[in-house]
């Protein structure tokens, strides 16, 4: 009869040698790095395995680059466009403020520059009168929309708003018979007040002396007299200066500054006062 503890006791002396050599591999690689090649060659072997098992996440990472859909796409082209609008509004001030600036510091106490919030707004229709110079906006009185509220593109002053709705508003161009803008040369401060020719293209500079200081590609910016428009708002460009010997008053014209007749996408001016009451 064979004894009962054969096999268990062969086990135990198997598990036994299986330590000392595996302590006996360890301390070798310890004392005398034995084992780095032999690592190095495991490790190559099995780089295959851990690049099969990344697969999965590879494939994922690629479909998120390459199958971007498209209302994704247009959401963060129309994302993108609207903060690029933003910002260029925000800048269109940097010329005047250099200008203002030199005029500041001989002024002790001066008033800072107010900076102002906005609204961004998309053109959604366009007077069908081909004398009154209107567009409609898709913001109204639920945004916060108010008359005599200023409009700007990325490019300049567009109008102010003369109608406001619960969900539209309607502007009057800056280049409308009826509307005209305080304005100041950028260059020297010299004031004037630029009226609209019902042109889209010009604005007229009206009882300006013909001795006054004033040149053809002076940028003229709103001047903030009245209360109406924001101070520093590029208006128009100088593009035209005639002065006749006989004439009190010389006859100028100015291309405005915003692009009238192609924005779409455009900025509702909140000033400092309005902002507080709202």
């Amino acid at each position: 009869m064979k004894p009962l503890f054969v096999k268990e006791s062969h086990l135990g002396l198997r598990i036994l040698i299986t330590v000392l050599v595996v302590v006996g591999l360890i301390t070798a690689d310890l004392r005398f790095n034995g084992l780095q090649r032999t690592r190095a060659l495991i490790d190559t072997l099995v780089l295959p395995v851990y690049w099969v098992a990344d697969i999965p996440s590879r494939i994922g990472d690629w479909k998120e680059t390459h199958f971007v859909s498209r209302t994704t796409l247009q959401e963060e082209s129309e994302r993108l466009r609207r903060e690029n609008l933003i910002l260029e509004g925000r800048t269109q001030q940097m010329a005047s403020l250099q200008a203002e600036n030199v005029r500041l510091r001989a002024l002790l106490n001066s008033s800072a520059l107010l900076r102002d919030d906005v609204l961004v707004a998309e053109l959604i229709g366009v007077s069908p009168d081909p004398v009154r110079q209107q567009v409609v906006l898709n913001k109204g009185a639920r945004d916060g929309v108010y008359v005599g509220q200023p409009l700007i593109d990325a490019s300049g002053l567009m109008g102010q708003v003369v109608d406001v709705s619960e969900f539209s508003s309607r502007v009057l161009l800056i280049t409308d018979v009826t509307h005209s803008v305080p304005v100041q040369v950028n260059r020297n401060g010299v004031r004037a007040i630029a009226e609209g020719s019902g042109s889209l293209s010009a604005l007229e500079i009206h009882h300006v002396s013909a001795t006054t200081d004033i040149r053809v590609g002076d940028l003229l910016v709103s001047s903030g007299l009245g209360g109406r428009f924001p101070v520093g708002y590029p208006v128009a460009e100088v593009v035209s200066v005639e002065r006749d010997p006989g004439q009190p008053f010389a006859q100028i014209l100015a291309r405005p500054s915003a692009a009238l007749d192609r924005s779409r996408h455009v900025l509702l001016v909140f000033t400092a006062g309005q902002a507080e009451e709202s």
